[in-house]
């Protein structure tokens, strides 16, 4: 029986969209395993340091004694040439022919911009070398398309593996929405960081454009106040609330409490806090980036990234909703869209290309 050799060194980086892609796959691959329904031998890799995963069938195996892509390119090449590489978080081994590569996005390539030159430099010869090399999947049927595009992999081969929306489904501290001051209704929430890709600046002038103490925005995430003027965002207002980093709970708490969700990302590859918003009975307004129309379909109502005029009117339509027929509109196709993704799904398409390469 062939053996196939899950990269983790994913469980030694903070956990965001791509480490939570790897973890539940992983998650899903082990319930696989334990059914028997797996062709292979599966055998996760981390370097030394890296997070346990709570695994019933999967073997954990440390290995060398590099870290970061040294880990990746040198120990983990190693431990793995005798069978199948599976790679879930962007990067693997140049080395390796038996193996499948997840790349979420070609971010890098379409928004350099965004990103050092050296992360630039290094990703854009890293992506170029693994496509000529691996089986590479993505996340969406947009992520599959671009990466053609930039990459020298034709788009018939390239592997789609979506998100999946069963993790989302935790219980909720409904606690939250009263600790932080707020009132079930009274804002609206955006989920991320700083970056200008996740876009906050359209969210805060559409806030500015209500009437004063209409509503808040609840940021969630690593965010620094004295860093907004240098980030040339604008200076948040008394109806800006900005909790820092919550846990999943919270999150949950919030979205089950917020009049909407703004998902205003400028690129993702797939993007799972509007499911995780369906799931939570929380309506989304999202910019009209194509992998984010791709997930929400219908369920959402959209704007262009910098259209803060109609992200505004948008959001007094959700206020104006004194009924809530529109929001329960919205709520049914969301539960639509979310039964449309999971993990397990996922995990088989991924085994099925890794016994695909096994077979060689």
């Amino acid at each position: 029986m062939d053996t196939v050799y899950i990269n983790g060194r994913f469980l030694t980086q903070p956990v965001s969209g791509v480490q939570r892609y790897a973890q539940e796959i992983v998650t899903a691959l082990d319930a696989l395993a334990g059914e028997g329904a797996l062709p292979a031998r599966y055998v996760l890799l981390t370097p030394p340091g890296a997070r346990a995963l709570d695994l019933a069938n999967i073997e954990t195996r440390i290995c060398g004694k590099r870290a970061g892509h040294f880990w990746d390119q040198v120990d983990f090449a190693r431990a793995a040439r005798g069978g199948t590489a599976l790679c879930l978080a962007m990067t693997g081994p140049v080395a390796l022919r038996r193996q499948v590569v997840v790349i979420h996005d070609a971010a890098v390539q379409r928004h350099p911009e965004h990103f050092s030159k050296p992360y630039v430099m290094a990703h854009t010869l890293l992506d170029r070398l693994l496509a000529r090399r691996a089986v590479v999947a993505t996340v969406s049927e947009f992520s599959r398309r671009e990466l053609a595009e930039v990459l020298p992999v034709a788009e018939r081969d390239i592997v789609v593996a979506t998100n999946g929306a069963e993790h989302l489904s935790i219980a909720p501290d409904a606690g939250v929405v009263e600790r932080l001051g707020l009132t079930k209704g009274g804002y609206f929430l955006t989920l991320g960081n700083l970056t200008r890709n996740k876009n906050l600046a359209v969210a805060l002038r559409a806030l500015a454009r209500l009437t004063p103490g209409s509503a808040k925005l609840v940021a969630v995430g690593r965010m620094d106040r004295s860093v907004f003027g240098t980030a040339g965002l604008p200076e948040p207002g008394a109806d800006v609330l900005l909790p820092g980093r919550l846990d999943d709970a919270e999150v949950a708490g919030l979205m089950q409490g917020a009049r909407a969700l703004i998902f205003p990302s400028i690129y993702e590859g797939f993007g799972i806090p509007p499911l995780e918003a369906f799931v939570n009975d929380c309506p989304v307004l999202a910019s009209t980036a194509p992998a984010v129309r791709e997930v929400c379909g219908p369920a959402a109502d959209y704007f262009e990234p910098h259209d803060d005029a109609t992200l505004a009117r948008l959001m007094q339509m959700l206020l104006d909703d004194a009924d809530g027929a529109l929001r329960r509109d919205r709520l049914v196709k969301g539960h639509e869209r979310v039964a449309r993704y999971t993990w397990r799904g996922s995990a088989r398409v991924l085994a099925d290309a890794c016994a695909k390469v096994a077979a060689r």
